[in-house]
């Protein structure tokens, strides 16, 4: 049986719904991605909707970030338990999936590509210049990140554990 949303008289007052805003200019880095020390995958992470605190914004059932990314670098190949969502929101982007990341799209702005839960996936900023890439997450818990072996043994190399 399908539902349907009921007509209510909820009016939030403006303030009230400017607790729900999250500023961009206000956004502060996470360290969260541990796997951004690894040489070519620098990238700076903005953490939108999830869990507070580390998200401004409270969001049940999905997780958002904007990733910022130089010219060349990435987010390595890795893995959820969970359904993520890419969208370019500037410049070139490839996205890359598979066991050895072997197969990619390159997603130019406001492109958006879905990856299903358990396929390993990455992301590149292929553009020549600094750009802007939406991550949205699904489910509880998309924090649970895996990465593969040759991955791990980059990570590793320059004194990174990941988790």
């Amino acid at each position: 049986m399908t539902r349907t949303a009921p007509i209510t008289d909820a009016d939030p007052s403006v303030a009230e719904m400017e607790t729900r805003v999250a500023r961009f200019r206000d956004l502060k880095p996470t360290a969260d991605y541990v796997d951004s020390a690894i040489p070519g995958c620098e990238r700076t992470t903005l953490r939108v909707l999830g869990h507070p605190p580390g998200a401004p914004l409270a969001a049940e059932g999905f997780h958002m970030n904007i990733v910022r990314c130089e010219p060349g670098k990435s987010a390595p190949l890795h893995n959820h338990l969970t359904q993520e969502v890419f969208v370019a929101l500037t410049g070139r982007w490839e996205i890359f999936w598979g066991p050895q990341g072997e197969r990619h799209i390159v997603l130019g702005p406001w492109d958006t590509i879905s990856i299903p839960p358990g396929v390993s996936r990455g992301f590149k900023n292929v553009s020549a210049e600094p750009a802007y890439l939406i991550g949205m997450a699904s489910g509880q818990d998309p924090g649970m990140i895996n990465w593969p072996s040759q991955v791990r043994a980059a990570a590793l190399a320059v004194g990174v554990t990941l988790p």
